[in-house]
């Protein structure tokens, strides 16, 4: 009787052509998640996963496997012989491990994929049921809506198992090619930029701070995030770019009721260009709709006014609490709240514009030499690998 870890993936078995590359790259972040924690080997069945490592390793395996995209469940699993004596104390262990001497409900469902084995699956549900039944008193079978199941696969051996651990599901990174996230220091752009990654988007990050005017701890903060999020993206690219310059120059020549408007579409503008570098496809922002002046419809479309790219979105709809619930599940939460300035706080306006009028925010922006600004700020990058 072998312990292992079976992983089972979910949406990615529906991608027909393209599966195969989306299995390899779910299988690449798989192994670059448990590669510290170490593993003896790893084999491919019948469109599951099985890994073969040290047992009591596997609630740390499990939960980082757990942070992999495209992943329906994993399950610890028994594998033995096809023999049904074997097959049942492989079950009896499982179940006197995970659910003792409690009193539950239980359905056995067999998946025969070896057709050649001499029981079919609902033959052997019935002998294995019975063997249950007669071992443990505190058990009883509901086919309809059993406390737990006992799933036997039938193929080169048999595998047991009787808990699943569910996975994040969504699609492997990669899959649905590449953006940039705006990553500012507060909670809403981690989250945003974790649901992407969870459809199949490769995520990198760019951050714009302002020293001298913020903190170099505000900086920190992002790479802190960032690595955060590269629990789930798997590695990334940041980008830093200092905005000062470009602050110091709306303040002196715009109506500082637009500066965040304007200061935004310049965020997007800077993007653009790293877009054409890096082969960038989507921006993808944190912004909820209404959630604060710079998010109004108005202001939106103002800044979406300036970007030649797409700009995805992903909390537009979501209540703050929905997102502050995800940004504890994914552990960003508790770094977001830091009491660290970013550069849209700090130079954001008293009273500014909630709907801003596009004439408006172009006449102002007539007074700046855009195109230099920009190359001046690009000047100022950094790029960390996470």
């Amino acid at each position: 009787m072998k312990a292992l870890l079976a992983v089972s993936f979910g949406e990615l078995f529906l991608k027909g052509a393209n599966r195969k590359k989306f299995f390899n790259d779910a299988l690449a972040h798989i192994e670059n998640n448990i590669k510290v924690i170490g593993y003896d080997n790893f084999y491919l069945e019948s469109g599951k996963l099985y890994i073969d490592a040290n047992i009591d390793n596997f609630d740390q395996l499990i939960e980082q496997i757990q942070k992999v995209f495209g992943i329906a469940y994993i399950d610890k699993v028994y594998k033995v012989n096809k023999d049904e004596n074997d097959i049942y104390l492989a079950v009896k262990k499982s179940i006197q491990e995970n659910y003792g001497n409690e009193n539950k409900t239980f359905k056995v469902i067999t998946k025969r994929v070896d057709k050649s084995f001499k029981y079919t699956s609902p033959e052997l549900n019935v002998i294995i049921g019975d063997k249950i039944l007669d071992d443990f008193n505190n058990l009883k079978v509901d086919i309809h809506k059993p406390d737990f199941k006992v799933f036997i696969d039938i193929k080169t051996s048999a595998y047991v198992y009787t808990k699943r651990y569910p996975g994040l599901g969504g699609l492997p990174i990669g899959s649905s090619g590449n953006g940039l996230l705006l990553l500012s220091g507060g909670i809403d752009s981690p989250v945003a930029g974790f649901l992407m990654a969870k459809r199949g988007m490769k995520i990198n990050a760019i951050h714009f701070h302002s020293y001298p005017y913020t903190s170099l701890k505000a900086k920190e903060k992002a790479i802190d995030l960032a690595k955060i999020m590269s629990n789930y993206t798997g590695k990334m690219q940041l980008f830093i770019i200092n905005l000062s310059e470009i602050y110091k120059a709306i303040a002196s020549n715009c109506d500082r009721r637009n500066t965040t408007i304007i200061s935004r579409r310049f965020m997007v503008r800077i993007c653009e260009k790293l877009a054409n570098k890096f082969d960038f496809q989507v921006l993808v922002t944190g912004d909820s709709l209404g959630q604060v002046a710079s998010q109004t419809l108005e202001s939106l479309t103002v800044v979406e006014n300036a970007s030649a790219l797409p700009i995805f979105r992903p909390l537009i709809a979501m209540d703050k609490k929905d997102i502050v619930d995800l940004s504890k599940k994914i552990g960003s939460y508790e770094k977001s709240i830091e009491p660290f300035d970013d550069c849209c706080s700090i130079f954001a306006p008293d009273k500014p514009v909630t709907k801003p009028r596009l004439k408006y925010i172009e006449n102002d922006e007539n007074n700046l030499d855009i195109e230099n600004l920009i190359n001046e700020a690009l000047e100022t990058l950094e790029i960390i690998e996470i």
